[in-house]
């Protein structure tokens, strides 16, 4: 059908029901693409690395020094990281990309040629490798699964690998001191997650032989309620920047290694650090002649980028929004104002993964000077941003993405909770009346949406349903207050916050509040079944992704990083037990009446399919109308495309059915 245009001030688009739009956006499409996850410079050539996943498979990839085409790194390995989520796969220097694989080794490999050089043993799981000043020392993370350490091997892959540091529960995002003989990284404990308290070190080394050892390591800054994020020494060797939220909000400090004094570089009231629910996260980098910093800045999921002059102490927006940008990851500040990975003269650079509402993630290198420089600004007075690699096909008309703005609404304690709602977008189409809406609860639970490009937001809003993404009580994103009100709260508020924007949009005529979807993955698959326990009728169905279903047996089952989260969203064990079996949907299946879809990896470890199985045998017994859905081969997620796609198929088909139809 060809799209009709307004003429007059009328709209002559067809009507059809909302749901039923046809849409270009189908799970093929979805599938397609490609995950970005990292990018990195190498000092030494300015060549520019970055990871991207294909079908399940991490492969590196390298601009070419004469600005040609990008070339593979890797063929027949999986660059994959696997301590905890993941996250922290490689580190790039002197010339070689250093990266950990899926089978738990770390190798080298020449970034102009020539096979990987495997450095570690099959033994356990590297992640976060940290290369020394002179080249001849690797410091990774290590786990295996019970005990985690910082490990060092030589860079030749000569000797075996040694701890270095030990006697935490958790490790993360070592780096090295331009002198070589210092290390700063970040611990923590459990029950603690990384949000909830760790604890910056400084540790001295000593070379022994063919052997590394920290001498001597202090605490630096963090504790059991303060949170510290991303080291990083500055390249002169003077200061040690790192992420804490001891204000309550994450801001960015320098500590004086010459004076041992602190001061506070960012004060604005929004997030300047992550959760590290992986490893490897960046929000941050120093210039390479230490002038200044440039760092990230999330106002309520909006992200923007911004340099701190550290002589004047002067804050300077790069303002990357006007380019469609509004979520930046990774950052990474090129070595050198010459960069050879793209052919733009002498200009500081800034390298990072940055998405929009209506541009799917893509790597980009941003010039990044004074404002007003020539080569910084193009003819309509914009940033330049220098496309390197797209992580799938943009043939998309703008009209046909759904654009979010932030919605707010009152929690029954007085708290303002957040949210983004996608109206439904296809220039082809009109509906009548209100449209249905998906209401989505991220997981975590602590993690936020944002507004980047969001292909489930777009496959429900061009098919003509709303979409609200719920930054529910309990997610990052605003302030330390919020984030912690989920404690000991985990399927209270965040149900109330479900259930409260659906109430928002519903009241704000933007959307049907007799048909309205929870849809929900992990932690938000177990609020999609709490929700279902306690406001039947509310939800015209649901949707359960890899959904918790009992507390105590996740409590068992899950993996190390999160083996005591439920210590502070729910309570411990044995005290908390009756808690914990009021809040498992499992036990209170029966009073469940609202059509559910649930849908499951056979290889999850972290939500193992014994909790989607045993909601769906109480769903059974009870007579609930459901659908099972159990994909093999599949873990936390979906990687493979005929996984996508039967699962999208899936979706589209149980929402006809059960919200269009019904």
């Amino acid at each position: 059908m060809p799209e009709t245009r307004h003429v007059d001030g009328h709209d002559h688009r067809p009507i059809r029901p909302y749901g039923l739009w046809d849409s270009p956006i189908g799970p093929s499409v979805i599938a397609q693409g490609i995950g970005l996850e990292d990018v990195q410079w190498d000092p030494a050539s300015g060549r520019l690395v970055w990871l991207e996943n294909r079908s399940g498979r991490g492969v590196l990839v390298a601009s070419d020094p004469g600005a040609g085409a990008p070339n593979d790194l890797t063929a027949d390995l999986d660059v994959r990281a696997q301590v905890g989520y993941g996250g922290g796969a490689f580190t790039v220097a002197h010339g070689h990309v250093y990266f950990a694989t899926r089978g738990g080794r770390l190798y080298r490999q020449p970034l102009d040629g020539g096979l990987p050089k495997a450095l570690t043993p099959e033994f356990g799981f590297p992640a976060s490798p940290a290369v020394s000043p002179d080249g001849r020392w690797v410091v990774y993370v290590h786990s295996d699964g019970h005990n985690d350490c910082l490990a060092v091997v030589d860079s030749e892959g000569r000797q075996w690998p040694q701890k270095l540091v030990q006697g935490a529960d958790f490790y993360m995002q070592p780096c090295w001191h331009p002198d070589g003989r210092r290390l700063a990284f970040v611990s923590w404990n459990h029950p603690n997650m990384p949000w909830d308290g760790t604890t910056l070190h400084l540790a001295e080394l000593e070379e022994a032989g063919d052997s590394l050892r920290a001498i001597k390591v202090r605490s630096i800054a963090g504790g059991e309620e303060t949170s510290i994020f991303q080291p990083a020494f500055s390249p002169d060797g003077r200061w040690l920047a790192y992420v804490s939220d001891e204000t309550g909000w994450w801001q960015i400090y320098l500590h004086d290694l010459e004076t041992g004094q602190r001061r506070q570089v960012t004060a604005y009231p929004a997030e300047h650090g992550r959760p590290a629910w992986v490893q490897g996260l960046r929000t941050y980098g120093w210039a390479p002649g230490s002038e200044a910093l440039y760092y990230v800045r999330n106002d309520a999921g909006f992200h923007s980028l911004w340099r701190y002059d550290m002589a004047t102490g002067e804050h300077s927006e790069i303002r990357c929004q006007q380019n469609g940008y509004t979520v930046l990851e990774q950052l990474a500040v090129a070595p050198a104002p010459r960069s050879v990975a793209v052919e733009v003269g002498p200009t500081r650079q800034i390298a990072c993964i940055a998405s929009g509402p209506r541009i799917p993630p893509r790597v980009v290198v941003i010039d990044v000077e004074p404002p007003g420089q020539p080569a910084v600004v193009d003819t309509r007075g914009l940033w330049k941003v220098h496309v390197v690699r797209r992580s799938m096909a943009e043939t998309l008309p703008a009209e046909m993405l759904s654009e979010p703005r932030p919605i707010q609404w009152t929690a029954p304690d007085g708290t303002t909770v957040h949210g983004l709602y996608y109206p439904p977008a296809n220039p082809r189409f009109r509906g009548n009346g209100r449209p249905p809406a998906v209401i989505n609860i991220h997981g975590g639970p602590t993690s936020q949406a944002l507004p980047g490009y969001d292909p489930r937001a777009q496959f429900f809003t061009s098919r003509g349903y709303a979409y609200v993404a719920v930054n529910y009580r309990g997610s990052t994103g605003y302030g330390r207050a919020y984030r912690d009100a989920l404690r000991g709260q985990w399927g209270v508020v965040d149900v109330e916050d479900a259930v409260g924007a659906g109430r928002c949009v519903a009241e704000a005529g933007l959307a049907d509040g007799e048909r309205l979807v929870i849809m929900g993955g992990s932690a938000g698959g177990y609020t999609v079944l709490q929700a279902l326990i306690h406001y039947p009728g509310f939800f015209r169905a649901g949707l359960c992704l890899y959904g918790v279903s009992n507390l105590f047996t996740l409590a068992a089952d899950t993996h190390k990083f999160e083996a005591r989260y439920q210590d502070s969203l729910v309570g411990p064990l044995p005290e908390a037990a009756a808690v914990y079996r009021e809040r498992s949907p499992v036990f209170h299946a029966e009073r469940i009446r609202d059509p559910i879809a649930v849908f499951q990896g056979a290889d999850d470890k972290v939500v193992p399919k014994n909790q989607a199985d045993a909601i769906v045998a109480a769903l059974r017994a009870s007579r609930v109308p459901h659908e099972y859905h159990v994909y093999e081969g599949e873990g936390h997620g979906w990687r493979k495309p005929e996984t996508i796609v039967a699962f999208w198929k899936a979706v589209d088909d149980f929402l006809r059915r059960y919200v269009i139809f019904a």
